[in-house]
């Protein structure tokens, strides 16, 4: 036997009656590398069939991918072990000792990863979705992990939810089934307002935003009176946007609001401060019918101003609109 034989024959340690040698060492040492090499490799094909598939079979490819990976870790780990030539009955004693360690501090971290196994399959969290939790928090699944689910806000900011929380705590999808959905832009006007004109310019600035559906069926643009305030009128305007709106809500809104201000000015139609009742006893030095001549004159000047001022109002540029219609949801990274 040549000296370099010897050498990988050295056994280094015994567990059992197995010993682990230098050359047993080393091809375990081959097996871990070459693992790690499938595991990128698994990665970067994910992420390549994801860009080319689109939305709809992105989080299907996910899925794929980590069960693709959770299964090279599992074989990888069984091949460590042939190769070393540990008995697993010998074993049996660590095995013993990690049930305690999940049984006094490890739960959670076991619990997470069951939990993210569910949802990989349950199918109602998917990649892609845009999911709101009860506190508040919203953002699109970028990343379904072993530990926690990441969740991508519209400000690029990656927040990290443990996946038992998706499954125990009340939350809204978004975007459940690639569907839209019915959204609801409330605003105010002044009473006395005409409802036909205030419905017509509410119609004009949904139809005006990029991101609007046209009409199919019960899938309408629509415009409700919903109230009566202390000061004015109070309407809704319901929209079904498309599913990359529904995602970026905020900007959504705004763009709405930006149309619907627009919309209103070049109708003429008031949108109403909070109003009080004042006595007021003089005007200019005026009092009595005086003063109310005085105020009278005051308010004609002002309409009459207005007026002129509504007639050159135009259609402005409605960023928060530009910001959706131009934005393109990338298919994120699978982590």
């Amino acid at each position: 036997m040549s000296e370099f034989d010897k050498i990988m024959a050295t056994q280094l340690v015994s567990i059992g009656n197995a010993g682990i040698t230098v050359q047993a060492l080393i091809s375990a040492a081959v097996v871990v590398v070459v693992a790690i090499g499938l595991i990128w490799l698994t990665q970067k094909l994910t992420v390549r069939a994801q860009s080319r598939l689109g939305e709809g079979r992105a989080s299907t490819m996910y899925v794929l991918g980590q069960i693709a990976r959770y299964g090279i870790v599992v074989a990888a780990i069984f091949a460590v072990i042939s190769t070393l030539g540990v008995d697993l009955s010998a074993l049996s004693l660590f095995a013993g000792a990690l049930g305690v360690g999940i049984g006094l501090g490890l739960q959670d971290v076991v619990k997470n990863f069951v939990y993210g196994i569910i949802l990989l399959f349950d199918g109602t969290i998917e990649v892609g979705d845009y999911i709101e939790l009860n506190d508040g928090t919203a953002g699109s699944v970028s990343a379904i992990g072993p530990r926690a689910t990441t969740l991508r806000t519209n400000d690029h900011i990656d927040i990290l939810v443990p996946n038992a929380v998706l499954l125990a705590d009340k939350l809204t999808n978004w975007t459940r089934e690639r569907a839209s959905r019915r959204m609801r832009i409330p605003f105010t006007v002044a009473y006395g307002s005409d409802k036909e004109i205030v419905k017509l310019a509410a119609i004009e600035a949904a139809q005006s935003v990029p991101f609007t559906l046209p009409d199919d069926g019960a899938r309408k643009t629509q415009v409700w009176l919903t109230g009566f305030g202390d000061s004015a009128l109070e309407f809704a305007l319901i929209v079904w946007p498309t599913l990359d709106a529904v995602k970026r809500p905020g900007s959504m809104r705004a763009g709405y609001y930006w149309a619907l201000d627009d919309a209103l000015a070049r109708h003429g139609i008031e949108i109403p401060f909070n109003q009080l009742d004042v006595r007021m006893r003089s005007y200019y030095g005026e009092e009595g019918p005086a003063a109310i001549a005085a105020a009278s004159a005051m308010t004609g000047k002002r309409r009459e101003g207005k007026a002129a001022a509504r007639k050159a109002v135009a259609k402005t540029a409605n960023d928060a609109a530009d910001d959706v219609a131009t934005d393109q949801d990338e298919v994120p990274d699978a982590v």
